[in-house]
């Protein structure tokens, strides 16, 4: 084998490598990319059953309903267009309340109900997230302060 033919092949099996390095890095980080989605968007897409994803908007008023164990709450997130369910099992952060922003992360049920592993609130009365507040001004709901 002359050393041109031999540089040729060990170009070729450095590069399968790489490309299989790479297919197993990129499917490991598609297994952990948790997508963001307003109601409105998860109304449009059809969004597979159990596929985890972060939802956001704000808690709709008179929706939240704790059962009787305190454990297990319910209530609905809007961006003022559309509304999902979530149910919730755990302690809620202490900022949550209706009326205000909250991220979840977790997966559609069957039934259409959110089903939260985690629920996030926002840290102050000025702070937003920044893709809720996109969903907001998306929907054309934006109430800016300023005048």
């Amino acid at each position: 084998m002359t050393p041109k033919r031999k540089r040729l092949w060990l170009v070729v099996s450095s590069l399968a490598v790489l490309g299989f390095a790479a297919t197993l890095v990129l499917t490991a980080l598609n297994d952990n990319i948790v997508f963001f989605y307003s109601p409105t968007q998860i109304a449009e897409k059809q969004i597979p059953p159990e596929r985890r994803f972060r939802m956001g908007g704000l808690v709709e008023a008179g929706s939240v309903q704790k059962s009787a164990d305190g454990q297990t709450t319910r209530f609905r997130v809007t961006d003022t267009n559309k509304t999902v369910d979530v149910v919730y099992r755990g302690l809620l952060p202490d900022l949550f309340r209706e009326g205000q922003g909250v991220v979840a992360e977790g997966s559609l049920g069957a039934d259409g109900v959110f089903v939260a592993r985690e629920v996030l609130a926002k840290h102050d009365e000025t702070y937003m997230p920044p893709e809720v507040a996109k969903a907001i001004k998306d929907a054309g709901q934006w109430k800016d302060g300023k005048k």
